[in-house]
């Protein structure tokens, strides 16, 4: 959990909006893949296949460094169990987290699902736990108080602050929409997906504002900004420390510390399969579409994501997690919350006639609310993060990957060097993630080209299955 500073917990408002967003767009365009699929369909009429390239390009490096945060957070509660574990060996225990997560991948994944529910079960006994042992001696007094000026508007402070709120509302959100990447398996999306995104993100909250309000009832949120206090670096532990003693807040931490673990190697056997399949569909570099001959997984994006966790890892240990996080949330914003929110406009437009078992409440407003709220997260990236530039290094990142679509583009003869090729399957009625697995895509899909080369064919109608970035533990 992680303490917002000047006592201001994060609004829920851009957040709810965003789910409102994802509501209807999951509804509509119910196949693997979530974002992908809708910015496939938005976009590709005036830039082909560029902004679903840029999605994988982007998934890239957030999802790894979703996973990175679990290591540095995995490293400091374990700080709680070993208190003399020096910053080296710290940086040396995550790395050997990460390469044994790789490893294990390397041999295969025939056991995850019943990782998964294990990681489920120590997750909600950890999370239970810390609840009740906070609100067992709560201090109403302690958790309400709140420092000089907190709330004055006119304050540069509180505006610097609720940004940072905001930003780590949003991570520790992130995961809510996961319902949203599996729509090609789901019975009945067009009522189930809404269903599950409002009531996820309505869980999360609830959740999310127990425990803060917990916390902040038994430790005085002044040791949680002290680096030199044990709540600083692993504040639950401290809860159960506070609470019911030094041996519970042992068992706790070993809990946490196991789904840190859990966490970290579901999240990376999910997202290596990010850039195969949307490989596999040609709209990314092909040596990511191929397996490991023996195993069968997709060794060249595991190993990729691999890296760039142990890179990630290696700036929060050396920086703070906070950085981490708003780097992280900053490559997010651009090409998925921004993207997404133009994208449900330009569908509504460009395929008036496409079936919307749900339609966002009130629309636009939220959609307004919501782009008002990610810019407000994007625009004091740097102010949150001094020296660090975050905002520099996501548009150094997007840039880099519009070069390298281009270079990609090339190589594949696709727009901008071949036709575009428009797909309006969704629209035709036809669900294409059902009929490509009948063999059947090319005929439902309804594909036309607006150049030489164009008219029906299995390339307008790919919608890859990418799963979605997994929930940061």
């Amino acid at each position: 959990m992680l303490f917002v500073p000047y006592g201001i917990q994060s609004s829920p408002n851009s957040r709810a909006d965003s789910v409102l967003i994802w509501a209807e767009l999951g509804a509509s365009l119910p196949g693997a893949g979530g974002s992908y699929v809708y910015l496939r369909q938005a976009f590709q009429y005036r830039s082909g296949k560029l902004m679903p390239f840029l999605f994988v390009w982007t998934a890239m490096l957030f999802i790894p460094l979703i996973m990175s945060t679990g290591v540095v957070g995995l490293v400091q509660y374990l700080g709680y169990l070993w208190p003399d574990m020096t910053r080296t060996q710290g940086d040396l225990v995550g790395l050997g987290v990460i390469v044994l997560v790789i490893g294990l991948l390397w041999r295969g994944a025939e056991h995850i699902a019943r990782i998964t529910a294990v990681m489920w079960c120590v997750m909600i006994a950890s999370v239970l736990l810390v609840i009740v042992a906070a609100f067992s001696h709560f201090d109403a007094g302690q958790a309400f108080t709140y420092p000089d000026h907190a709330f004055d508007l006119g304050s540069g402070q509180f505006w610097t602050g609720f940004a940072a709120g905001l930003t780590i509302g949003i991570y520790d959100y992130l995961g809510y929409n996961t319902a949203a990447y599996m729509g090609a398996e789901i019975k009945d999306p067009g009522r189930t997906l809404p269903r599950a995104i409002v009531t996820s993100i309505a869980g999360i909250m609830g959740i999310y504002l127990l425990l803060q309000i917990g916390t902040l009832g038994v430790v005085d949120w002044h040791e949680m900004t002290d680096p030199g206090s044990v709540a600083s670096q692993s504040v639950a532990s401290a809860v159960l420390e506070e609470t019911w003693g030094k041996g519970a807040a042992d068992v706790v931490t070993v809990l946490i510390l196991i789904t840190a673990f859990a966490s970290v190697f579901a999240g990376l056997l999910g997202g290596s399969r990010v850039p195969y399949d949307a490989a596999r569909e040609r709209v990314f570099f092909r040596p990511y579409g191929r397996l490991h001959p023996r195993h069968r997984f997709p060794a060249l994006g595991l190993a990729t994501m691999g890296v760039v966790t142990a890179i990630g890892f290696l700036i929060g240990r050396h920086t703070d997690l906070a950085t981490l996080i708003q780097l992280l949330t900053t490559v997010m914003v651009i090409v998925q919350a921004l993207a997404q929110i133009v994208a449900l406009t330009v569908l509504r437009r460009r395929q008036p006639g496409l079936r919307r078992p749900y339609r966002m409440w009130l629309y636009p407003l939220p959609s307004v609310v919501a782009l008002v709220g990610w810019l407000v997260i994007y625009g004091y990236a740097d102010k949150n993060s001094p020296g660090r530039h975050p905002i520099e290094w996501s548009l150094a990142w997007v840039a880099a990957g519009c070069v390298a679509f281009v270079l990609w583009a090339r190589v594949e003869k696709v727009w901008p060097f071949g036709p575009k090729e428009i797909s309006e399957e969704y629209a035709a009625g036809a669900d294409p993630d059902t009929a490509a697995a009948t063999g059947g895509a090319a005929n439902a899909a309804g594909t036309t080209g607006d150049g030489p080369g164009g008219g029906d064919g299995p390339e307008g109608g790919v919608s890859p299955g990418a799963p979605a970035p997994p929930s940061a533990p």
